[in-house]
């Protein structure tokens, strides 16, 4: 059995995948809290005859959790985090966990995020403020103040990406697993006043995708080459049989 077909186009279908990711980060190289996406691929060995072939697996996407550069706004209403730990907004598809801390006040005093996104204490409760109370301070626990009168505190937790996720927004996670609430803030806080950049060095990200594209035009180009010995293999033997 020739398996060089489907080998070929294994590595064809990886490399697409790569290609898109890619090109989601450089996309995304602007966007405030992104967490870049790389994919991790396995070979599979088939027993086919009469030797063991391998393909590549459609690959698992991993976040890269290095911290984006952080920005000073002088918005009282943004908070960079600083740590491993995401603060958590209430979707319509769920709880998110973002980096974004970029917040606004709407008129009824709730703290949303930029999307109109309730922003959630560790409880999950949505927090509010009192729009004519004066200015917001926001201290690294999270805990927010309006004249010294203590409103709550933006939830921070610990999530595990490893044990998978799906994306919301660009720069917000839906983990499978349960994400744990913050409870040591040497580590993990926020710093009113700041944004945080995306993670995405879109220099390396484009030299990536440079590669990649290179590697599926050879990969296609072997292909091509296969089919036309094949089709020279097949018009020598039609000559000689006639």
């Amino acid at each position: 059995m020739d398996t060089s077909v489907y080998v070929g186009l294994s590595g064809q279908m990886a490399l697409e995948r790569r290609l898109a990711t890619i090109a989601n980060n450089v996309a995304n190289a602007g966007t405030a809290g992104f967490r870049g996406e790389g994919i991790h691929f396995e070979s599979v060995v088939s027993a086919t005859a009469p030797f063991k072939t391998s393909f590549v697996t459609e690959g698992t996407p991993h976040a890269d959790m290095r911290s984006g550069g952080f920005t000073k706004t002088g918005n009282p209403l943004d908070v960079a985090i600083q740590g491993g730990s995401f603060m958590a907004v209430q979707t319509p598809q769920g709880i998110g966990y973002t980096r974004d801390g970029r917040m606004q006040m709407l008129p009824t005093g709730d703290l949303v995020s930029l999307n109109g996104h309730p922003v959630l204490d560790v409880s999950g409760a949505p927090l509010t403020a009192n729009p004519s109370a004066g200015a917001i301070d926001i201290s690294r626990d999270g805990m927010i103040r309006q004249n010294g009168v203590a409103l709550g505190a933006i939830g921070l937790f610990e999530v595990d990406l490893q044990k998978g996720y799906a994306r919301y927004e660009n720069s917000a996670f839906m983990p499978k697993a349960e994400p744990v609430p913050v409870e040591d803030f040497t580590r993990n806080g926020v710093v009113q006043g700041f944004a945080e950049a995306s993670n995405v060095n879109p220099i390396l990200e484009m030299t990536r995708l440079i590669a990649v594209q290179r590697a599926f035009e050879a990969v296609s180009s072997g292909m091509e080459q296969r089919d036309q010995t094949m089709r020279d293999t097949i018009q020598a033997l039609g000559a000689r049989s006639s």
